[in-house]
């Protein structure tokens, strides 16, 4: 079958969860619940303090004013759908529906991708050629950089799409799984996944392994530039100004290599679903944490909008 039109037999899928103990249902859905209003008002906070603040309207913090937006986006692609399982028992999710879920968790993982690589290249702008930072890093190259990485994202899901929703699925229409993935989606399907697995391996080496090698590159001659720097001051603004992009870029690939390449034999449904759990939910709880509140800059702008808040309260009531 090569089109969605003349997709297979199954029109709904089940997804198992994460678990069928029924006593674990509720506290399931409170953690998640908290989990998830924590991951909203924390990445959206920061960028729309971003936002608000000219002070940070800079290259520097171009970036990580996407970051939270597309690390929101693929815990929305998710955990709605699990907590909606864990509180009403419906664990049946239809075809479009898991097409359309794995789509978005596609893209925008794939953004946060090449978001990272544009943030480590804006690092080594700033701290290898300081000079040449405000004509390197313009806010038209800002522009390009994270356009390219949306579009990277947007085209890679609609190939994984293409292909995977191509296939049949004839042998069950039980997902061992509480979102739509590649790997519990292909055991499902009666037709030949080979090709499918080889296109998938190739795009996934591309938009992980590029995007690591412009990191691993920048972090070098970063590194290589520090080593110059004689002053001890110096050294440690270099590396306070690299040390959250590199808990971020560790936790993400760290995460993303340990779920996707290893040989499948190294991995169990249980363990793939803890993984799971971690970068899909976890992860974007504490990225603003780890990205941006310990930043200075967004730590003063946070400062000065709670006091702005203070003063129009006390006018309103005055």
């Amino acid at each position: 079958m090569t089109s969605m039109e003349n997709r297979s037999e199954v029109n709904e899928f089940i997804l198992t969860g994460l678990t069928d103990a029924p006593e674990l249902q509720v506290p399931l859905f409170i953690m998640f619940t908290l989990i998830y209003l924590i991951t909203l008002v924390g990445n959206l906070g920061i960028a729309a303090l971003i936002s608000s603040d000219s002070c940070l309207h800079t290259p520097m913090y171009f970036f990580p004013s996407n970051l939270p937006l597309v690390t929101f986006g693929y815990s929305s692609a998710i955990t709605p759908k699990v907590m909606a399982g864990l509180l009403t028992g419906d664990k049946v999710i239809s075809y479009n529906g898991c097409a359309t879920q794995f789509f978005f968790f596609v893209t925008f993982v794939t953004t946060e991708s090449f978001l990272l690589a544009s943030t480590a290249y804006d690092r080594h702008a700033a701290i290898c050629k300081p000079l040449y930072y405000t004509t390197t890093m313009t806010s038209t190259v800002c522009a390009h950089l994270a356009s390219g990485a949306y579009i990277c994202g947007f085209l890679a899901a609609s190939i994984v799409i293409g292909n995977m929703f191509s296939l049949s699925f004839c042998r069950s229409n039980i997902v061992h799984h509480f979102f739509c993935d590649i790997a519990p989606l292909l055991v499902l399907s009666c037709s030949d996944t080979h090709m499918v697995e080889l296109v998938f391996f190739i795009l996934g080496s591309f938009t992980t392994f590029f995007p690591f090698l412009v990191i691993f590159t920048s972090y070098l001659l970063i590194f290589l530039t520090i080593l110059k720097i004689h002053s001890t001051e110096g050294r440690q603004k270099a590396f306070s100004t690299c040390a959250s992009h590199l808990t971020a870029v560790s936790i993400f690939y760290g995460t993303i290599i340990f779920m996707y390449f290893p040989p499948s034999s190294s991995h169990s449904m249980d363990t793939d679903k803890i993984a799971s759990v971690f970068y899909t939910m976890v992860i974007p709880m504490f990225n603003p944490l780890i990205y941006s509140l310990r930043n200075k800059d967004i730590k003063n702008a946070f400062r000065k909008a709670v006091r702005g808040r203070r003063l129009q309260l006390n006018h309103l009531f005055s």
